[in-house]
């Protein structure tokens, strides 16, 4: 039999490469659309796009099983007027494009799957937030404003893309917790070795996660039911205060003490550093009511055991 067909749009970032890696160790044949190209000789094939204009890609397109589109620049950075525009318009003009690729398809995809944020719900310490009951807005005590717009934005992208015959899935994620490059969990681990892995802020911030294998598992499993689809978090059961989150990696990392970062260091920091304290103050308290009613068994429940299993896993 043929082998079925992914289409990873913007797939050459972390969670590109954890899926690619996940779908073609399962026989599927990945096609990743980038800007730049490189011949692997593996089973993935990386095709030139731009995400702006429909080209050659789009053939790939016609026939595949699944589409996810992961493109955008990052967000850590200052959030100066050239990267605003460039945050939203790395969103907006891929999904748009997609879209109106999709539409010309003899055979379109099956389903679309495309990438959003757990930032979109409320900065919220006293409720979880999830599909069904979870507010969406900003708050200045966050200072989110600009994120929540951006997603509010890509999620209408998606929405407003005329694929009837194609299933389109909106992917709230929360922060993935992995071994690779440009993971979060290798920066918390270096943090807590230097002595500076104390509580950020005042530390009631909950934190939501998921460990890289059910993100990859969620995946699939979203791709396989049809009855799905619609705004989906991507996070694991159980969010964690950034203060227990930070004990917990000091014990893991056998650190005897953490140096706290109050909310002034944190703005100096971000400064220098030229990223937004956002990223780190914004309490995000999501929950996966949509994959838990559907049947999905996490593997890494409480974030104890994922950041045990990665740091196992620690070259």
């Amino acid at each position: 039999m043929k082998a079925p067909r992914l289409i990873l749009a913007g797939g050459t970032g972390f969670l590109g490469r954890l899926l690619s890696r996940h779908f073609a160790d399962l026989g599927w044949d990945v096609v990743v659309l980038t800007r730049a190209p490189k011949h692997t000789g593996n089973e993935v094939r990386e095709i030139e796009w731009d995400g702006a204009t429909p080209d050659d890609w789009a053939r790939e397109l016609d026939g595949a099983a699944a589409l996810i589109n992961l493109a955008g620049v990052s967000v850590n950075c200052r959030y100066h007027a050239r990267n605003r525009r460039l945050i939203l318009e790395s969103r907006i003009h891929p999904t748009r494009v997609l879209g109106e690729a999709i539409a010309k398809c003899a055979q379109p995809p099956r389903v679309w799957l495309n990438a959003s944020t757990a930032t979109i719900y409320k900065h919220s310490f006293d409720r979880a937030m999830d599909e069904a009951t979870g507010e969406i807005g900003a708050t200045p005590e966050a200072k989110d404003a600009f994120s929540v717009e951006v997603a509010r934005a890509w999620e209408q992208a998606l929405q407003d893309a005329r694929t009837p015959a194609t299933r389109k899935v909106a992917l709230r994620i929360a922060m993935v917790l992995g071994a690779g490059r440009n993971s979060v969990f290798p920066v918390l681990r270096r943090l807590a070795r230097l002595g500076l892995g104390g509580r950020m802020g005042n530390g009631k911030q909950f934190v939501s996660w998921i460990h890289e294998q059910d993100f990859c598992r969620g995946i699939e499993w979203l791709i396989a039911r049809n009855d799905l689809s619609g705004p989906v978090n991507l996070a694991a059961p159980n969010p964690i205060t950034n203060t227990e989150m930070m004990r917990m990696m000091r014990r893991l990392c056998g650190a005897t003490f953490g140096l706290p970062a109050a909310r002034w260091m944190l703005e100096v920091g971000a400064f220098f550093l030229r990223t937004e304290t956002e990223l780190i103050i914004k309490s995000r308290r999501v929950t996966p009511r949509r994959l838990l009613t559907s049947g999905f068994r996490f593997r890494f429940e409480s974030f104890e055991a994922a950041a045990s299993n990665l740091e196992q896993r620690m070259p």
